[in-house]
């Protein structure tokens, strides 16, 4: 408060100031309150404000049924205040923070169009001292105390502490601003020039909340014994209103509202205990008082909440299964298992609840057997949370809208990318100015339902900083023994989450955490064939196109030799989002055609691409890159699917052996170049190589791309490769990748993301992988149509490379001496 008022002191007030009428409410100098704005022109006077100095004069409604008010319907002394903060809802309100500043009277209307706007003079405080405001101030805050201890609507802590103010001016606009009193009395108090003369009134106002605050002590008193508890609260209600109509502080409608929604919503025992309490302390409370935003907006969100509404009805696996079907091509086995999740669901579901699933000769032996046994364990167990992994594009989300679809429930997807901050999950202490619940009690306002299907988008991008980490704090949210009860920081009371059903998605297992990874099924897709795109882009995202762009089926016509250059020449990735950019870029071309009179259809074929969407981006680089001997051909995995790489080897005279390792390659990567280098030398003569080669030699290994960070454990094979062929002077067939990581003894070691890394061979025409022996198994994930077009050669030993890979031929002949240095 201090630093406001040497704030105020210091601040020159403009002539002209915009004027925002203020109903039910006098603003008061020195003192923060939230507002709400809601009538367009208040609005637009806002918007007007923010754009300068932020300066306006909030001045009461002596007619407060005046809408909008005019300038006849004000009082003509009001308070310059400043905006603070500024909240824009969704459905267009505005919640400030002001601050009043100064007294100020107004002198003339300016105009009250788009909004009101006032010529102003300062009113200012006639500043007084001795032993009469001494005892004023001391019989002040004498009473607001004792009022404190009598009302809950004022806290005792927040009357102690205006207790410890000495500026009578200070202590009289606080008071003013605490105390509850009809608008009349306040805009009096704020006309008042005399600080003794103001502390007066305030002590007279307090003293008569005092009486009253007696006097209902008393009646309760008298008729506690004689009265039952329902009765004694119908009577306390009708006492409070006969009480706030004689001070002019009825704000039933509302209030009443409230009351109704909250006896005709079906809450569990502890919201509702919570629910009441809080309740009851609203209708007590001045609505000029800080807190009253603060337990109206609580109240509203607990009201909101779908406490046991449910929407879903009795799974149908047929019909699961056509959904599926309908809405994504191929992914047989991901469908499979999604379906399999269902079934168990629904026998779960049905047979907990004690209905029987025998055949109709079975039904009197079901009907005796009841339902199945629940025990402890069984009640902790819940299903498995769906964890789909894979790059992006492939589905992961759409396959949740169609698992709520199957289940006839409502879908809801939460973005955890980026998410930093526990509060977000657990929500905000309630006292904080702006407070909100986490995104889970969000979701639930928003599905209006409390089994929906929340979608837990991009959960490996979870990050954490000084305001906590979210993956603990998800830990709660996910765990089936926890969630039944989870606690939001803002709310304060137990919800159930164990009836909503958890799918999360994420690009990678790498950095989600270990404990959040144990809570989730790992539900792999990896990327799709040419083959998949074609029909992918054919009954999906062309028709989807067309219909956003506003064209008819028959008007344009992409062939199926159009697509496939899309897909070969366009995109290289293992979804289908760059796919339906590059198809959205056609059907904008065509419907720009069609726009401007062309004749329909417009027929688009491979060769018309280039006028489409320029020139390709991709092509067959690897026989261009493979022309001469130290290159190969890698295969690596990432984040966003499997990719090539080439590496390339080359030597050159030094002082001293040596190897050069470039590229931005990872610890992993550059032991992996070491260790070849060691098994090629230690065993040169078995591998057909002059041990004299790499005398006074310094030999190079590059990754390119060498912007682009490199590591991991599966490019032994391939730098090896690349040696060899250079110290032999056989080329490496261009058609040839490989994947594994060595030993010192030569042996190949098994390595990840094998079904990744063979579709990135196959978008890039290599038709011939080497690949350990012991990830033979992992070919099983491959599709058959690429098995069939592929050769894969299982490697136990980097010896078995040379047959497979090299060329039978040198195309140089290495030094057989050291070169001289010069």
């Amino acid at each position: 408060m201090n630093a406001g008022g040497a704030e105020k002191q210091a601040l020159e007030l403009p002539q002209e100031l915009p004027v925002l009428p203020v109903r039910g409410l006098v603003v008061f100098p020195m003192a923060v309150l939230p507002l709400m704005v809601g009538q367009e022109r208040s609005v637009r006077m806002v918007d007007e404000v923010m754009r300068g100095d932020r300066l306006f004069m909030a001045v009461a409604q002596e007619n407060e049924q005046a809408q909008p008010a005019m300038p006849a319907d004000l009082y003509s002394v009001g308070t310059a205040a400043l905006v603070r903060q500024l909240h824009r809802n969704a459905e267009g309100t505005l919640q400030l923070v002001i601050q009043g500043l100064q007294r100020v009277r107004i002198v003339e209307w300016m105009h009250t169009e788009p909004f009101l706007r006032a010529r102003i003079e300062p009113v200012p405080e006639r500043p007084e001292s001795g032993l009469e405001v001494d005892a004023l101030l001391r019989t002040a805050k004498d009473l607001v105390v004792r009022l404190a201890e009598k009302s809950e609507a004022m806290p005792v802590e927040m009357a102690r502490a205006l207790a410890r103010f000495d500026d009578p001016v200070q202590v009289s606009y606080l008071l003013a601003t605490t105390l509850g009193a009809d608008v009349a009395v306040r805009q009096e108090l704020l006309e008042i020039d005399s600080v003794s003369a103001r502390l007066r009134r305030l002590i007279e106002v307090m003293q008569q909340e005092i009486a009253v605050r007696d006097l209902e002590e008393q009646i309760t008193s008298e008729t506690q014994a004689r009265i039952s508890e329902t009765q004694r609260e119908y009577l306390l209600r009708e006492q409070l209103r006969s009480i706030q109509r004689e001070l002019g502080e009825e704000g039933g409608g509302e209030l009443a509202t409230l009351r109704q929604r909250f006896e005709e919503a079906q809450l569990p025992d502890e919201a509702r205990r919570e629910l009441a309490r809080e309740l009851g302390r609203l209708e007590r409370m001045n609505e000029a008082s800080p807190e009253y935003g603060i337990t109206r907006t609580w109240i509203d969100w607990m009201l909101a909440l779908p406490w046991g509404r449910r929407t879903g009805g009795a799974i149908d696996l047929r019909e699961a299964q056509r959904i599926l079907d309908e809405d994504h091509y191929d992914l047989d086995k991901i469908k499979e298992r999604i379906v399999e999740y269902l079934a168990v669901k629904k026998l779960r579901d049905e047979r907990g609840a004690g209905v029987s699933l025998a055949g109709a000769g079975e039904a009197d032996h079901a009907a005796s057997a009841g339902p199945l046994p629940q025990t402890p364990a069984d009640e902790a167990r819940r299903e498995p949370i769906l964890c789909f992994v894979g790059p992006p594009g492939v589905g992961k989300t759409s396959l949740g809208q169609s698992i709520a679809k199957a289940m006839g429930r409502k879908f809801v997807r939460i973005s955890l990318g980026g998410v930093s901050d526990e509060s977000e999950i657990r929500g905000h202490r309630r006292t904080y100015i702006g407070a909100l619940p986490g995104r889970f009690v969000q979701a639930l306002r928003r599905a209006e339902a409390a089994d929906p299907v929340f979608m837990l988008d991009e959960i490996d991008k979870l990050g954490a900083s000084y305001r906590g980490d979210p993956s603990a704090a998800l830990l709660e949210v996910l765990d089936p023994a926890q969630n039944k009860n989870f606690v939001d920081t803002y709310l304060g009371v137990a919800i159930d989450l164990s009836q909503v059903l958890f799918i999360c998605t994420a690009n990678t297992l790498e950095t989600i955490p270990g404990p959040l990874l144990d809570r989730m099924e790992v539900v792999a897709l990896t990327g799709y064939t040419e083959a998949d795109k074609l029909h992918i882009a054919r009954r999906y995202l062309l028709p989807q196109q067309i219909r956003a762009h506003g064209l008819r089926e028959d008007e344009v016509q992409l062939d199926d030799a159009a697509l496939q250059r899309i897909i070969r020449d366009y995109t290289r990735e293992a979804g289908v989002r760059n796919l339906e950019r590059q198809v959205a870029g056609v059907i904008r071309k065509a419907a720009r055609q069609v726009g401007e009179g062309a004749q329909v259809p417009i027929r688009v074929g491979a060769d018309d691409l280039p006028a489409f969407l320029g020139r390709p981006r991709f092509f067959d680089e690897v026989a261009e890159r493979i022309d001469r001997p130290g290159i190969v051909t890698g295969l690596a995995w990432t984040p966003v699917g499997g990719d090539i790489l080439f590496v390339e080897a080359a030597m050159m005279p030094a002082r001293r052996e040596q190897l050069i390792l470039t590229g931005m390659l990872g610890d992993v990567m550059r032991e992996s170049a070491q260790a070849a280098l060691t098994y090629l030398r230690s065993n040169a003569r078995q591998l057909g190589v002059d041990p004299a080669i790499f005398l006074n030699q310094a030999v190079h290994v590059h990754v390119p791309a060498g912007a682009i960070p490199k590591d991991g454990p599966s490019a032994g094979v391939a730098m090896f490769t690349a040696l060899l062929s250079l110290v032999t002077g056989r080329r490496v067939r261009p058609s040839v990748a490989m994947t594994g990581e060595i030993t010192l003894r030569g042996k190949v070691l098994p390595v990840g993301g094998i079904r990744e890394k063979v579709l990135a061979a196959y978008r890039a025409g290599i038709r011939t992988v080497l690949l350990p022996r012991r990830n033979e198994g992992d070919l099983d994930d491959v599709a058959e149509e690429v098995r069939r077009e592929m050769r894969f050669v299982p490697l136990d030993s980097v010896d078995q490379v040379a047959p497979e890979a090299l060329e039978e031929r040198a195309t140089w002949t290495p030094p057989a001496q050291p070169s001289p240095m010069i």
